[in-house]
């Protein structure tokens, strides 16, 4: 990755970590546009903001981690 992507202030009270979720979505369940473009796969992960925001859709779990360390963000999962 080349560039940041901005996920928005930080949340929550005293601490200044931005959190972001991650969770894995069914290609199936998407838009046609971004099923095309999925490529085969049947399974993304999309990461959300506290609101439950979509932010990012990745094509694996360690792309997910990986994108919110580099956009200095905690990822926590959920199933």
């Amino acid at each position: 990755m080349d560039h940041k992507f901005d996920f928005g202030p930080a949340m929550g009270g005293e601490s200044s970590e931005r959190i972001v979720y991650v969770r894995p979505v069914a290609v199936a369940d998407l838009p046609e546009e971004i099923r095309q473009q999925a490529r085969g796969l049947t399974q993304l992960y999309a990461l959300h903001d506290a609101n439950g925001e979509r932010l990012a859709l990745v094509k694996d779990r360690w792309m997910a981690f990986h994108l919110a360390r580099e956009n200095e963000a905690v990822a926590l999962s959920v199933h």
